[in-house]
């Protein structure tokens, strides 16, 4: 009688761990950004490097759709919403980013910039739908804030008010990445690699014209290593990484999906201590339980999953 009934309860847990997988590749890609942009902007000026990222991006994923035979809509409309995603969630804060980490420490550029959970959070308190504030995702944002002081160490917070305006970009670009997540919703419909793309051409064809006017890139004379970050940028941290992004706000949703920004400090960090010799912050396991803690408590199933979980077990 009960044979067919675990499968009906393993699905969702199966599918809520591969979007978690999903989660944390996510957070992987956007966590190794910040080491490729500062690579970057050390010989590439920020819009041309952010113009270069969007459109490498962009044309690697239009080459992905034409080879699915999947089109980009042509209604008005759509580009729109397009245009509006990419200045939320790439023109804006990819571009605020790079012009903060040249005068901000890494350390004290991921805690501002890690903020995002926060903003979603409170535009959540006027918002309706399914991701409404509730205590538990409180308790998320919370743990996950205080982990990413902890993992990072508070000494970075020292140099807090010394680059007022470029640590004001950081925290102007977390709000942007809140409010994309939000409205990036209006994409639900859709293949998510669609909105990918088109909110990547989008932010091309806005930062191209900006790099010829500002940095006259034919002047340039970019270093191998920024040129070999720029085309890691575009691959992993933005085509791949927007394509799941697109994905992660269908199926786990705008709150869950923010939760990658607390996420990629420790795995950045891990990244950092494995790869390049860089050590932890003595506070910095305390503040990995506090991370995982905040994901957990912002991603975990609903009641009714649960539900279902202890009629299982009832019927075992």
């Amino acid at each position: 009688m009960h044979a067919s009934t675990p499968s009906s309860i393993d699905k969702p847990h199966a599918n809520l761990a591969f979007e978690w997988a999903l989660l944390a590749v996510l957070a992987t890609c956007w966590g190794a950004s910040y080491t490729f942009i500062k690579i970057g902007v050390a010989t590439i000026p920020p819009v041309t490097l952010i113009a270069a990222r969007t459109l490498i991006a962009g044309a690697l994923l239009l080459a992905v759709l034409r080879m699915r035979g999947v089109k980009l809509p042509k209604d008005a409309a759509a580009w729109r919403r397009f245009a509006l995603q990419a200045c939320l969630n790439s023109v804006l804060p990819f571009t605020l980013i790079a012009w903060a980490e040249r005068s901000v420490d890494a350390g004290l550029a991921t805690i501002l910039n890690s903020t995002s959970p926060i903003f979603i959070f409170l535009l959540g308190l006027g918002l309706g739908g399914s991701d409404k504030p509730t205590l538990r995702r409180l308790f998320g944002v919370s743990a996950g804030l205080a982990g990413i002081c902890l993992i990072v160490g508070f000494e970075a917070l020292n140099g807090l008010g010394h680059s007022l305006l470029a640590q004001l970009a950081l925290v102007a670009a977390a709000v942007c990445y809140g409010c994309a997540a939000m409205f990036g919703r209006v994409f639900k419909g859709l293949d998510p690699m669609v909105p990918a793309a088109g909110s990547l051409v989008s932010g091309a064809a806005m930062l191209l014209p900006a790099s010829i006017v500002i940095d006259r890139p034919w002047t340039l004379s970019p270093s191998a290593a920024s040129m070999a970050a720029v085309l890691a940028l575009a691959v992993l941290s933005t085509a791949l990484a927007f394509t799941i992004y697109f994905r992660l706000i269908k199926t786990l949703g705008p709150m869950s999906t923010a939760a990658q920004a607390y996420l990629r400090v420790p795995i950045g960090v891990l990244i950092g201590t494995t790869f390049l010799g860089e050590r932890l912050a003595p506070t910095a396991w305390i503040g990995l339980a506090c991370v995982v803690a905040g994901v957990v408590a912002m991603t975990m199933p609903g009641t009714k999953l649960l539900r279902r979980a202890l009629q299982f077990l009832r019927g075992v």
